[in-house]
């Protein structure tokens, strides 16, 4: 379960947050932004920049899926939400000791701008800061920002600036667990005639036909696709739209049972039949090279529709 809040950040109380914002800490020391408004309750870290929760008030399911085992500890993930992997999805492409998925999501991030939009939404800025262990892992100057928008839908910005005097490129990935009611009820559309590659079967690649269905594990990645995709649950009856720009690529996950029982955050034996990851990425061939002074942002927005 999330830490209990215990007290305000004192260095962070002092940024200029609106009514609908509030910033705390809990007892292991991981600060957290909550907000509340007219459309929808959300909670992020700072560690990671961290989506963990976002519920619009006309539904009475969280959307996303927040694991009951997941870990609050300075330096490591939280399964669940919205991990943002960047500047690699997946293993270092030379060195396998740096960390999975890059180490923007166990990173700490400063808290920008809060602003309450005239719509009643809630808009944040934040940066990620450039630790010395960011810099041994990417050493040539950068800026990444993270917009976050919270209304009844919830919009994500991720944006690369290169400041240094040549090229790089980056892979990266919002890594978002969603909350189904369970995979036997789900299914996803959009990606129907998609190339994908599928890592269950070491790689192999093949041709999506119809909608995808569940019923074990499922790891694939789906390239040059900028196309929506719905997860379509007929459970919670409910559609989650998951829109996009700035991403070619599209990752479904879900770690079966073997897997999830491997995982020691993943919670209880059938809790991963509740979740299904369906991410926006940018990933192998469609990884993005951003030339000096250049920018580069990601878009995801996520929103409800009824079945």
């Amino acid at each position: 379960m999330t830490p209990a809040n215990v007290l305000i950040h004192p260095k962070l109380a002092d940024i200029n947050t609106t009514q609908d914002v509030r910033v705390v800490q809990d007892a292991n020391g991981l600060s957290y932004i909550e907000i509340e408004n007219r459309y929808a309750t959300a909670k992020l870290a700072l560690q990671g920049a961290h989506v963990m929760h976002w519920q619009p008030k006309n539904t009475a399911e969280p959307v996303l899926w927040l694991s009951s085992n997941a870990r609050y500890t300075e330096g490591r993930s939280i399964r669940g939400g919205v991990p943002v992997c960047w500047p690699w999805f997946g293993a270092h492409p030379t060195d396998s000791s740096y960390c999975p998925h890059g180490f923007a999501r166990v990173m700490p991030w400063e808290l920008k701008e809060s602003l309450s939009l005239k719509n009643g939404t809630t808009r944040l800025l934040l940066e990620m800061t450039q630790t010395e262990v960011a810099k041994k892992q990417l050493s040539y100057p950068y800026q990444f920002t993270l917009a976050i928008t919270v209304g009844n839908s919830l919009r994500m910005e991720m944006t690369t600036t290169n400041l240094a005097h040549h090229p790089f490129m980056i892979g990266e990935a919002f890594h978002t667990y969603f909350n189904v009611s369970d995979l036997a009820n789900t299914k996803i559309t959009g990606l129907e005639n998609v190339v994908y590659s599928d890592k269950v079967l070491a790689y192999a690649r093949n041709v999506q036909h119809g909608a995808l269905k569940f019923n074990g594990e499922f790891d694939r990645v789906y390239l040059n696709s900028g196309e929506d995709c719905i997860i379509q649950d007929s459970g919670y009856g409910r559609a989650i739209r998951v829109a996009k720009s700035g991403s070619n690529t599209t990752v479904i996950w879900t770690p079966g049972a073997e897997k999830a029982s491997q995982m020691g955050d993943m919670g209880s034996a059938d809790e991963w039949r509740k979740m299904l990851c369906v991410e926006s990425a940018n990933a192998m061939e469609n990884s993005v090279t951003i030339y000096p002074n250049e920018t580069h942002t990601m878009v995801t927005e996520y929103s409800l529709e009824l079945l």
